[in-house]
């Protein structure tokens, strides 16, 4: 049995049963592929796969054990290199985050700010995207942590953990009729053409569910995964924006106003996520405090671990 074996067969279990495209990723070839995982099928006498021909169809029920197995027996020998490296060397490295624009752009600045002058040899990587591509990234092994709204809470592998919570302001042009709502209500803010988020980000379905219970059915004219370009589209006068309170700034938003809607729709919890099991370099859990100083290192590792313990985890 082979490392490499193991890696064929999650590869495809995560590729949808694509042979082609679990060799794509793996920079291998598909008959290549094909021999290993029937060569691991023989050596453990079950099939892990069933087959309609030479296509793979489902996963048979042992096949589920022995991917599971798989999947742990890959996260422990990531785990052993990293536990190597950081005994090595703690001070050098790489981390990467996957994370939305808001957050990237809004939330994160300070900390990174901070960390870079803690860990000026440590190259940091942030890779941006919807919830579930931030999601996708870490189960995969391709970033360390995940840093977006509730989206997160429920997804596999991860484990997750509450951050803070933020709200939304709504931001129109200078002179615009709102300026003058007092207070700004759902049923006239449905009155005006609308610009948000798109509906892959949790912080969206706030949106959606206040319209919904009071039955108003606004027009969305636009919807983007970046609050600079939801701005940008409100300056041009296509919509009225709803944004994170957190992404308007007055000194760059000076051709804007913003008002609060904090009244208007419920709150959201913006939160961390790494893959159940990982193992972490020191400086990423020293980033983690430095982002939610709650989150302190030592409970980190004990639930991440999956040892006992509480920080809210999910």
């Amino acid at each position: 049995m082979k490392l490499q074996q193991l890696r064929y067969v999650v590869e495809v279990a995560r590729q949808g049963l694509n042979v082609s495209a679990a060799a794509e990723a793996l920079h291998t070839s598909q008959p290549g592929v094909s021999k290993q995982i029937r060569q691991l099928e023989m050596e453990l006498g079950v099939e892990i796969f069933e087959r309609s021909g030479k296509r793979l169809c489902a996963i048979t029920e042992p096949g589920v054990a022995v991917i599971e197995i798989a999947e742990r027996i890959l996260t422990d020998s990531a785990n052993l290199k990293r536990a190597g490296a950081e005994f090595a060397n703690e001070t050098t490295g790489t981390l990467r985050i996957a994370t939305t624009h808001t957050q990237a752009r809004y939330a994160l600045p300070t900390s990174v700010t901070a960390f870079k002058a803690r860990f000026p040899n440590v190259t940091l990587t942030i890779h941006q995207g919807s919830p579930t591509q931030l999601c996708a990234l870490v189960a995969a092994g391709e970033a360390d942590i995940a840093i977006a709204t509730e989206a997160i809470a429920n997804a596999e592998p991860l484990i997750s953990f509450p951050c803070y919570q933020w709200n939304r302001c709504v931001v129109v042009p200078p002179n615009h009729p709102l300026l003058n709502e007092r207070p700004l209500t759902l049923e006239t803010l449905a009155q005006h053409p609308i610009v948000t988020y798109d509906a892959a980000f949790a912080g969206r379905a706030s949106v959606d569910k206040a319209f919904a219970r009071r039955n108003l059915s606004p027009e969305i004219v636009l919807a983007a995964l970046d609050s600079d370009v939801i701005k940008t589209y409100v300056e041009l006068g296509l919509g009225v924006g709803i944004v994170a309170q957190m992404a308007f700034d007055p000194q760059r938003d000076q051709h804007l106003r913003a008002i609060d809607a904090a009244h208007l729709f419920e709150s959201s919890t913006t939160r961390l996520g790494v893959r159940r099991g990982a193992w972490l370099r020191g400086y990423v859990y020293a980033f983690i405090e430095l982002f939610a100083p709650h989150l302190e290192s030592a409970m980190l590792r004990k639930l991440i671990a999956g040892e006992s313990g509480s920080l809210y985890a999910v």
